[in-house]
């Protein structure tokens, strides 16, 4: 029983590392097929400048080839998780009802869903925000085990980011915003 346990945890993680790669998950297109459409210059070299944090304090997370940023703030119980444009400077409003958070904890994997929660200036059914109360989601992202990731549709695309998280970062403030 112990086998099958350990042999489904490591089949996870490697799915997770395979399929976690930030980028579109569909209707995208390749560097290859960027590089010929911009003359040979591939896609990555088109870099731009953006903030280490974001607008709330908080941890970014690149979304696609940074077409967007996502931006994780949490407390002891309560985790939010913003959606930004490209240069994480903006909400970007979505019409997705939830977002979600897949993780590792002792082994097993967790998924948590975050429910829309409109921000004030998000137009009506959209959401720039999702909300989830819940310590044991809070307390599982910052272990170095978990390597949590986000999920999230945009437009009709599937975006995976991965969640990386330090308080010592963050230590000169305050995570309850």
């Amino acid at each position: 029983m112990k086998l099958t346990t350990f042999v489904f945890s490591a089949l996870f993680l490697v799915v997770l590392t395979v399929a976690g790669c930030s980028e579109p998950q569909s209707g995208s297109v390749s560097n290859e097929s960027n590089a010929a459409a911009s003359g040979g210059k591939a896609a990555t070299e088109d870099h731009h400048d953006h903030p280490s944090e974001g607008p709330h304090h908080g941890t970014l997370i690149e979304l696609g080839k940074e077409e967007y940023h996502a931006e994780l703030v949490h407390d002891a119980s309560v985790v939010t998780i913003y959606i930004l444009d490209s240069a994480a400077s903006k909400a970007v409003p979505i019409d997705a009802s939830e977002v979600t958070i897949n993780l590792v904890h002792d082994g097993k994997p967790e998924q948590f869903s975050l429910p829309a929660s409109a921000d004030a200036g998000d137009p009506a059914g959209q959401s720039s925000r999702f909300v989830l109360e819940n310590a044991e989601l809070a307390g599982h992202l910052d272990e170095k085990s978990a390597a949590p990731r986000l999920n999230v549709s945009i437009s009709g695309t599937a975006y995976r980011g991965t969640i990386t998280h330090s308080h010592d970062a963050h230590s000169d403030h305050d995570h309850d915003h």
